[in-house]
């Protein structure tokens, strides 16, 4: 007889381990320089390493409060009014959060109801999709198309319907490194004018934006603010991704749902790290030296780059740089990807994972979020391709 086990349905039968697990630990069977999975081979501030260490022994280690620690809360209203010129309640309207994944995840559940339709951008962060179906909701895809990767806002107007209950966008995007300028932004709002339509807007690499460009937020359009999740990481900004610590800002109204959910996932969040968090960021100077400290890094290795036979892509954002093959082979990315990792001692990630309909685009992710003596090894045997 089978066991209740090997016959249990999948919620989520499509859905396997996600490339960036698949390519971290070939990375490390193969002891391969790891540009795959986003995350920094180098630490915190050591000024934000002590603050936590002091709130550790100084007893704050029982539960926060389910919204998040108000000083932490306080924060971030003013960095958001300093930043994108929209005051936010830090009672009713911002929630921090076990990541920007959880926050993700707690948006969707609250909001998408069987029978509804999400829209996303394509190639899309791998847990949009899935965090839709298991809310019972149905993806639909609009096209960020090679090279630019820029929204065509004629199919996102034939995309959406009556039934389109949620958008989810990112900027600065994962896995392109594009932005989205104002303009996006005010053709986003003029679509869904009118409409209950709401719009989840990930920002989790809002602070890397490079050549002198200002991040464009849902936060900073207040037509869009209105009815938006906007999503932040602590983690991405302050090289601390284990920490799994991000923040949500919406309306009272769509945050009082969002917190029905969230009590019952994680209901508190790291309190020390909290506490540590809200001080630190009293120092403006911990999050406005993000852009130049990452746009260093990029600039370097778009530079070692130069020397190999793939093509750097515009990066205006992100920690990540796409790389063109096609002068190099054509092969499918996966494999290309696969390849260098064996023979080369790069790992990265391929684009195409990021969507669900096939592609040709014949690129590849490179994470730059590391230290220039491992950027410059990288390039070094990427050269030898």
């Amino acid at each position: 007889m089978p066991s209740a086990a090997a016959t249990f349905p999948s919620r989520l039968p499509g859905v396997g381990t996600t490339i960036f697990t698949v390519m971290s630990r070939l990375a490390a069977e193969c002891g391969a320089i790891n540009l795959s999975q986003g995350f920094p081979d180098f630490s915190p501030d050591p000024a934000l390493l002590g603050l936590v260490e002091k709130r550790l022994r100084g007893g704050a280690n029982q539960y926060a409060p389910m919204a998040g620690v108000p000083a932490l809360r306080e924060a971030i209203a003013e960095k958001t009014a300093a930043l994108q010129g929209t005051a936010y309640d830090p009672e009713s309207e911002i929630t921090v959060t076990a990541g920007g994944t959880q926050a993700i995840f707690t948006a969707i559940t609250c909001a998408v109801r069987p029978g509804d339709e999400v829209l996303i951008f394509e190639p899309a962060y791998d847990c949009y999709a899935p965090a839709v179906e298991l809310a019972g909701g149905t993806v639909v895809r609009a096209t960020l198309r090679f090279p630019g990767y820029r929204p065509d806002w004629e199919e996102v107007r034939r995309l959406l319907s009556q039934r389109t209950r949620l958008v989810v966008l990112n900027t600065p995007h994962n896995p392109t490194g594009t932005t989205w300028s104002a303009a996006d932004l005010d053709a986003l709002a003029a679509l869904l004018r009118g409409s209950g339509t709401l719009v989840l807007s990930d920002e989790v690499y809002e602070h890397m934006v490079f050549d002198g460009l200002r991040h464009e937020s849902c936060a900073r359009h207040h037509e869009l603010a209105e009815r938006s999740f906007v999503v932040g990481s602590f983690g991405k900004t302050f090289h601390a991704t284990g920490w799994k610590i991000g923040a949500v800002l919406a309306p009272a109204p769509l945050m009082a749902e969002f917190r029905k959910v969230h009590q019952f996932v994680v209901f508190a969040v790291n309190r020390p790290i909290q506490e540590a968090l809200a001080e630190y960021l009293r120092q403006p100077a911990s999050y406005l030296q993000v852009a130049a400290f990452y746009q260093r890094r990029r600039d370097r290795f778009r530079a070692g780059l130069a020397a190999t036979r793939l093509q750097a892509l515009p990066c205006a954002g992100t920690y990540f740089q796409l790389a063109s093959y096609a002068a190099v082979s054509d092969e499918p990315d996966v494999a290309l990807a696969v390849r260098l990792t064996r023979e080369l001692g790069v790992a990265s990630i391929p684009v195409s994972v990021f969507s669900e309909a096939p592609r040709q685009d014949r690129v590849l992710r490179f994470c730059f979020a590391k230290e220039e003596a491992t950027l410059d090894r990288a390039c070094e045997r990427l050269a030898r391709l």
